[in-house]
């Protein structure tokens, strides 16, 4: 579906531009995300297209596996929107000049990397290698890692919420480890970059991003939750949804990102994260199906399904270290999820 016809769409990449400290000093940058056509990614490149356009000009390099999948996401290129070719699991191939490098590509939804999870390793790591390399290489200003609010791990349930200090535990023989332990292991490779050779790097731990740029192989509980009502069916909660998380609607998420990328701490991290938008998941649910004028009704999950789901109970992100730079949030629960819906149906 083309976003741009949605009014919603449009005000939200404004407002979300409008959030940001600093951000005229983003006119006339270059800025190169990987993962572009991706859920964050996509509102990232917008974002900085739209505020381009009105602000003084700059470059937006929009990478991701297929140019045909980048010009149907977002049309064709333009003197400000340029597209590359790009796979993590693939040596660079590009040569082009970026003053900022947001690394936002990898498997981000448990079937991906439940069903590759050598892939998920190798690509997360080998990757963040070779960006930083090439930030070396090209002069960039300063490099930002999108990470998981997941490299938490299974914390602490007497911990109101987990700052950027926290180390949870993680189980290193499981498998479904592979995702939590490669970003840990690309957040360490930045940060030695930044102290042994130098170059600026900021890392971005996203709790439970949603929004509008759902993408089709997506099994993430929120996500199916959307398709559901958008089908005009009720949700189907496979689980008790007692697990407490925190929420993000992807202006906010992409908000924050651009406010660490310009103002944060070279070789620090920052969580991602709206302390107006804690909910478990079953609360998230009954939040859409109330958006979309539907019920919650309870079924078992399959096989498949119990395989998938994570195992953390509790994942809440503390937001102080991110608000000290300015940044605030502006999106509970109800407007994020109703702007979501109301994006997808065009309004």
């Amino acid at each position: 579906m083309n976003l741009y016809n949605s009014i919603t769409y449009l005000k939200d990449l404004k407002t979300a531009a409008g959030c940001v400290p600093g951000i005229e000093r983003l006119g006339g940058a270059s800025v190169l995300i990987t993962g572009a056509t991706g859920t964050i990614g996509s509102f990232v490149v917008d974002m900085l297209r739209t505020y381009m356009q009105e602000h003084g000009g700059g470059r937006v390099i929009a990478a991701g596996r297929s140019e045909d999948r980048l010009a149907g996401r977002f049309g064709p290129e333009t003197d400000i929107l340029h597209f590359v070719r790009y796979d993590l699991m693939e040596a660079i191939d590009f040569d082009i000049k970026a003053d900022y490098i947001i690394h936002a590509a990898g498997n981000a939804h448990p079937a991906a990397f439940n069903a590759d999870p050598v892939g998920t390793i190798v690509g997360n790591i080998d990757s963040t290698f070779h960006l930083l390399e090439y930030g070396r290489a090209h002069g960039t200003k300063r490099l930002l890692y999108v990470s998981s609010g997941e490299v938490y791990g299974q914390g602490d349930m007497c911990c109101d919420s987990f700052d950027e200090s926290y180390s949870g535990c993680l189980d290193l023989t499981s498998p479904r480890s592979c995702y939590p332990s490669s970003k840990r292991a690309a957040e360490t490779l930045c940060a030695s970059y930044t102290k042994q050779l130098g170059l600026e790097t900021v890392i971005v731990r996203p709790c439970h991003t949603y929004g509008p740029g759902i993408t089709d192989n997506d099994n993430r509980a929120n996500v199916q939750f959307m398709r559901n009502v958008l089908n005009n069916e009720d949700i189907v909660l496979k689980s008790a949804g007692a697990q407490m998380r925190s929420y993000c609607y992807v202006a906010d998420c992409a908000s924050a990102i651009l406010t660490v990328l310009l103002n944060g701490k070279s070789g620090e991290a920052y969580n991602s994260a709206n302390p107006d938008s804690r909910v478990t998941i079953a609360d998230f649910a009954k939040a859409t199906a109330h958006a979309a004028g539907k019920i919650v009704r309870f079924a078992e999950p399959t096989a498949a399904e119990l395989a998938d789901r994570t195992p953390i109970p509790r994942q809440v992100l503390s937001s102080e270290k991110l608000e000290s730079l300015g940044w605030r949030g502006r999106y509970d629960i109800a407007t994020g999820v109703r702007h979501t819906l109301d994006i997808l149906l065009g309004k």
